[in-house]
């Protein structure tokens, strides 16, 4: 359990998991250490990533039906198998019951990526120095989060020797990723999305009161203890007009409601250079968390002068939005981890912003 600092700017505490690896570090300098902001869990405090890494998969809870799987033990291994330390965050609010999670949203999770690289190197007993390297890996919720993370380094955390940071399908143009995950398997994203949104802003709570059906609130109750795997079997392909009084969509809601839309607008990342060299990779026919949002956060940043390495990634297209968007992950995890492996190991990486408009 370490300390970290919400939006709000309120001390705050978040669980997590420190992961020393048995394999040597072969590369110059201390052992490196990288921080890994998990995929999207869930908001139920069992759907935490630390708990899952102890039982792998989850099969209930108490009296409660939870289903969640540790999936992202595929990438922490490959890490950790390359002689790279390894802490792993469950954010605001996962893990913790002071709180609901506050899924996606920007401030929150880059905070609490930054301070996992505080906390771990002042562990007693671990082999890391504070000369030690620091990368960042996530993919979708977790892509957002170091990609914030990335963006908040020179302000909120410049003692954090951040070398470089791989972004995985970030959903870094919320009211984008809302309209596409609106009906898929993943709907029940959304609900944690709005129970986080009002957690952090309480004046949002009557803003969306204003539109929720008594049936809308009862499901973005039952969705605040939910896992993935619950939200699935309880939620799939819903569309949030279910969810509303006059059938409206939370998308065609965003953009009605000047204060909900600022607020949504408030968690774009893109628009603040990020610091060391940063791998974007998103995948092409990603229809769940659009690949078009991804590859633009990308050109912003080079725009603003960021060391950045877009990487499209083709893997077949398929009918399911949900295997367009975990295809790629699977594809380029491989990549992706020795990517961030040579750039701790000191080699370093050309951008490519000068020719991502001739870019897919």
């Amino acid at each position: 359990m370490y300390r970290t600092t919400d939006t709000g700017g309120q001390a705050v505490a978040v669980t997590g998991a420190y992961l020393e690896p048995s394999a040597a570090w072969r590369g110059p300098g201390p052992r490196p250490l990288v921080v890994l902001a998990p995929g999207t869990m869930g908001q139920g405090d069992q759907c935490s990533t630390s708990l899952a890494l102890q039982y792998g998969l989850i099969f209930g809870v108490g009296d409660q039906t939870t289903v969640s799987i540790g999936y992202e033990v595929l990438a922490i291994y490959q890490l950790l198998a390359k002689g790279l330390a390894v802490v792993q965050t469950d954010y605001l609010g996962l893990g913790t019951t002071d709180r609901l999670h506050t899924y996606v949203n920007r401030v929150d999770e880059g905070h609490a990526v930054l301070d996992a690289a505080r906390a771990a190197k002042a562990l007693p007993g671990t082999s890391l120095t504070a000369a030690s390297g620091v990368g960042l890996y996530g993919y979708s919720q977790g892509g957002g989060a170091v990609a914030s993370a990335a963006e908040l380094q020179s302000s909120y955390a410049p003692d954090v020797r951040l070398t470089a940071t791989y972004s995985g399908a970030p959903p870094a143009d919320l009211a984008a990723v809302t309209a596409a995950i609106d009906g898929t398997e993943l709907v029940g994203a959304l609900g944690w999305s709005v129970n986080g949104f009002r957690q952090t802003d309480p004046s949002l709570s009557t803003l969306v009161d204003k539109y929720l059906s008594d049936a809308g609130k009862a499901t973005l109750t039952d969705l605040s203890t939910m896992c993935v795997g619950d939200a699935i079997f309880g939620y799939a392909l819903q569309r949030t007009t279910s969810w509303t009084k006059n059938g409206k969509s939370l998308a065609d809601i965003i953009k009605a409601e000047p204060q909900l839309k600022a607020f949504v607008d408030e968690q774009t990342i893109g628009n603040r250079k990020p610091a060391g060299v940063v791998r974007v990779a998103t995948g092409l026919f990603d229809n769940l968390v659009p690949h078009a949002q991804a590859r633009t956060m990308a050109a912003d940043w080079c725009k603003l002068g960021g060391d950045v390495v877009y990487a499209p990634v083709t893997v077949p297209w398929l009918v399911d939005p949900l295997l367009n968007h975990f295809g790629p992950l699977l594809a380029d995890q491989a990549t992706a981890v020795d990517w961030l492996y040579q750039r701790l190991a000191g080699k370093p990486a050309d951008s490519n912003c000068a020719i991502l408009p001739l870019l897919p």
